[in-house]
């Protein structure tokens, strides 16, 4: 695709991007079709075509290969969109957040996590919260770790509740409970008969993770818990949700580890069991961090009532 010889560079570039522009981009790609995008925005597909080219041109790279088909990311694009996802996330929390200070909402407490809320302690946290506190408006955003970092530092989110250990440039950490380690396999598979499953009956089985948290912890513990088989591990990464990898281990692709708050979202045909290793089971922790500077009631009264609820919890 020919691209203009004078096309903005360096800042000006950058300055030459456009939302829109981001937004078509991505829809695009999720539709695999201009014609379809333009037909879920409701938009001339004209308009999306040629804004997308327009970032094209600002960018100086293919953002697509178009064929009769449809378009398809090309590897550059491919990094780009993973880039603009975030950019458009973050922007929406952004205005989300000052849409409601502007109706002065201050009664708000916007809490991030990257776990389930199917069943577990988080899920009764939050209910108690709401029933302590019924006046404040309760927010909550299920985003990467990295993303909830950046939604923290820029104060989109009050309160992130991690799995593992919190990165150390958060104001404030406090540790909170653990969540035993499950493995969840086919009904018809044969560790199924186990009352429980040992880290090495893992090891010769494939293991399908999720790109996003916590799956990362739970590679991490695999790989450690069988450092001495590692040659033999067969780790599968996906970019899809706990859902739909549950659904990749009912079609039999293979087995995925679980926390055992996300038992609460039953999958006909699969079945759960813990994981443990010669000392008992396997848990993983977890924390809760937000910014000292963060005088906010809401989060004053949340953070009494983790207090209350884990009082074994302490700040690091």
């Amino acid at each position: 695709m020919p691209y203009s010889n004078n096309r903005p560079h360096g800042g000006s570039a950058i300055s030459g991007l456009d939302l829109r522009q981001l937004r078509y981009a991505v829809i695009a790609a999720d539709y695999g079709s201009i014609r379809q995008a333009d037909e879920a925005l409701l938009i001339k597909q004209s308009t999306i075509s040629r804004s997308i080219r327009q970032l094209e041109d600002t960018l100086g790279v293919a953002v697509f290969a178009r064929t009769s088909g449809g378009v398809q990311a090309t590897d550059a694009g491919r990094q780009f969109l993973r880039m603009a996802r975030s950019v458009l996330d973050q922007m929406d929390m952004i205005i989300a957040v000052s849409q409601a200070n502007g109706r002065g909402e201050s009664g708000r407490l916007t809490v991030g996590f990257c776990t389930s809320l199917t069943t577990g302690n988080l899920r009764a946290t939050l209910l108690e919260f709401r029933t302590r506190f019924p006046h404040v408006q309760l927010g909550t955003i299920e985003r990467s770790r990295a993303r909830l970092v950046t939604a923290l530092r820029n104060g989109a989110i009050d309160i992130h509740i991690v799995t593992g250990d919190a990165p150390s440039f958060y104001s404030k950490v406090m540790r909170l409970w653990s969540e035993r380690i499950l493995v969840v396999l086919p009904e018809s598979h044969a560790l199924a008969a186990q009352d429980v499953v040992y880290w090495t009956d893992l090891q010769d089985q494939t293991i399908l993770l999720s790109q996003y948290d916590p799956g990362r912890e739970l590679e991490g513990l695999l790989t450690t818990k069988l450092t001495s088989t590692s040659d033999r591990l067969r780790i599968e990464r996906h970019d899809v949700s706990r859902g739909v990898l549950k659904s990749l281990v009912a079609m039999g692709l293979g087995l995925s580890l679980v926390l055992e708050s996300d038992i609460g979202a039953n999958f006909p045909g699969l079945t759960y069991r813990e994981v443990r290793d010669g000392t008992g089971p396997s848990r993983l922790e977890f924390a809760a961090a937000w910014r000292e500077d963060n005088e906010s009631p809401p989060l004053r009264d949340f953070i009494k009532l983790l207090n209350e609820r884990y009082p074994a919890s302490f700040p690091v």
